[in-house]
């Protein structure tokens, strides 16, 4: 383990909006006419939670512990995944120090969720909701988020040696 005290970790994950799918985001699913694409439920709020997180330990990324390959994560429920990873985090010896994470989607509004996905969020991992801050954003109509072709996630966390906190 390192001798550093407090280590942070980056998170990003991108998914395609598609018809048939239900929408996904913090763990709540949103009302919306299409919903994230992938293996798994797609919630692309939580995987680029789980990414920070597992980068910040040093334990790789969301596809070496949860392959997209193995049919037993095929339509997961990504709430699972990030308790999972939790578990790893803690099992390695850190605590979670706090999550700060944005959501790129041009639509649907995301901000009246924000509240709701904090609560989830908050009982998934075992941390206050104050130690998670979550913000959405558009891309002001540019690229793939603005053409409503998909969304992205960037989370950033903060992890300690147990007993650093």
């Amino acid at each position: 383990m390192s001798q550093i005290p407090f280590r942070t970790g980056f998170g990003y994950d991108v998914h395609r909006l598609s018809d048939g799918y239900d929408l996904w985001l913090g763990g709540v699913k949103i009302p919306y006419e299409q919903g994230l694409e992938g293996h798994s439920d797609a919630d692309v709020l939580l995987h680029a939670v789980c990414d920070a997180l597992l980068g910040a330990a040093a334990l790789g990324d969301i596809g070496v512990h949860f392959p997209p390959s193995d049919m037993a994560y095929k339509g997961i429920d990504s709430k699972i995944l990030l308790s999972r990873t939790c578990t790893l985090v803690r099992e390695a010896g850190y605590e979670i120090g706090n999550i700060d994470a944005t959501i790129a989607a041009e639509a649907p509004k995301i901000n009246p969720h924000i509240p709701q996905m904090r609560r989830v969020m908050s009982e998934v991992m075992g941390i206050p909701e104050t130690d998670i801050s979550l913000k959405a954003t558009t891309t002001e109509r540019l690229g793939f988020v603005g053409h409503r072709e998909g969304m992205e996630a960037y989370a950033t966390a903060l992890i300690a040696v147990k007993g650093a906190f």
